[in-house]
């Protein structure tokens, strides 16, 4: 099960946001997958901060495909730009630029591949959680 879309603008973050929480929802109502209550949060969060840095760093539009692949979200974002995004080390005093640093903090995986035209990223956060917590939706007994 996957869905992308073609993102252009700034505006779309909150569209790809939005695609994020419509794809989940639909996994756990219509396909019967179980989705973590914090799955819900982590997955659009990091939606959002990787359209972000593709919006504000390529030129042209960008690429956003959410996919399911073992237990996870694979969410991945194709820009047009060849330079690799810089994890900045941990800075409690810096304001701002700790996007990076919290997607690697809340992912089970972090990858950048260069393309032949630009780059894609790729995460993976789980759906469900290994301790037997909350779906969403769903309250454990």
């Amino acid at each position: 099960m996957s869905v992308s879309a073609v993102l252009e603008g700034s505006e779309d973050i909150a569209a790809a946001r939005g695609m994020a929480r419509d794809f989940l929802t639909s996994l756990q109502a219509v396909h019967g997958v179980p989705v973590w209550k914090q799955a819900m949060g982590t997955v659009q969060l990091v939606v959002s901060e990787l359209v972000t840095n593709a919006r504000k760093y390529a030129p042209g539009p960008c690429l956003l495909t959410l996919e399911v692949n073992d237990g996870a979200v694979e969410v991945t974002v194709w820009d047009s730009s060849t330079t690799l995004p810089v994890v900045l080390a941990p800075d409690p005093s810096r304001v701002g630029q700790h996007g990076l640093e919290i997607v690697m903090a809340v992912c089970r995986s972090f990858e950048v591949h260069r393309e032949p035209v630009g780059k894609r990223v790729k995460t993976a956060i789980a759906l469900a959680d290994e301790q037997g917590g909350d779906t969403a939706g769903h309250r454990s007994a």
